[in-house]
This record gives C-alpha cells, sequence and structure tokens, in this order.
C-alpha cells in the first residue's frame, strides 16, 4: 500500500506543479495587461488549490503509514543527517507552508474588490507557495 500511494504521490505532484505555475502565469499576465477577472481564472486557481492540498494529504498519509514515522521518536539522529532531515522536516514543513500561501493567495483573490487586486493577490502569493514547492521537492526521487 506505502509503494502504491507513494507512486501515486509523485504523480500527482507533476499534475499540481503545472497548475500552481499555469495559475500563477495567467495571473501575472492579467495583472499586468489589465484583464478581466472571469470565472476560469478562478476555477484555475481553485484546481490548483485542490490538486495542492491532494499533494499534502496523500504526503501526510505517507508520513503515518511509511518508515519515516519510526524517525519521530529519534530527532537527534534525523538532524544530524541532511537526507533523514530533509525527508522527516524540510519537505513536509515547507510543502505545508506553499499550501498555506496558494491557499491565502485564492482567499484573498475571492474577498478582492478589483479585477487587478484578485490577480494581484493570486499571483503573488502562488509565486511563493510554487518557489517554496520547488525548492524542497526531491526531483531526483521523480525522475
Amino acid at each position: 500500500m506505502y509503494t502504491g500511494l507513494l507512486h501515486f504521490h509523485r504523480m500527482i505532484a507533476y499534475v499540481a506543479l503545472i497548475l500552481i505555475f499555469a495559475t500563477m502565469l495567467k495571473a501575472m499576465f492579467g495583472m499586468l495587461n489589465k484583464k478581466s477577472f472571469t470565472e476560469g481564472d478562478r476555477k484555475l486557481g481553485l484546481f490548483a488549490l485542490i490538486s495542492g492540498y491532494v499533494q499534502l494529504l496523500l504526503g501526510i498519509a505517507l508520513i503515518f503509514i511509511g518508515p519515516i514515522m519510526s524517525y519521530f521518536s529519534n530527532m537527534e539522529e534525523v538532524m544530524k543527517n541532511s537526507e533523514l532531515r530533509f525527508l522527516v522536516i524540510e519537505h513536509p514543513l515547507t510543502m505545508t507552508i506553499g499550501i498555506i500561501l496558494i491557499t491565502i493567495g485564492y482567499s484573498k483573490s475571492k474577498k478582492a474588490d478589483t479585477d487587478r487586486s484578485k490577480f494581484k493577490s493570486m499571483a503573488f502569493f502562488y509565486l511563493l507557495g510554487l518557489v517554496l514547492i520547488l525548492s524542497r521537492t526531491p526531483w531526483q526521487k521523480l525522475a
């Protein structure tokens, strides 16, 4: 079960990254070109948000059903080993913060009054979230 869930987590990562990137890019162009914020823009942001949450929930499930849970009893060993620290602390924490930033961007864009401010909120927070997510993605394991 763990192996199948891990493969699914890795596969959905590409979908989430593409959707988050597309949303951020579309929001930037919309803001710079003074476009109208459409229902399609909102839905793209929502799909990116949902895919990010699916990734986050799959990652949390992997922590609880996989071998990572055994490392929580010996955090001294985890902190001394850079690979373990990345796997147990840096990757999950950074991904969670990235998804939180994307959630803030989506929420702020829903509450904004003008189209420009909707695009601006979405572009800024999705970009921050994307940068964090890209910074702590285990690229060698995705290939």
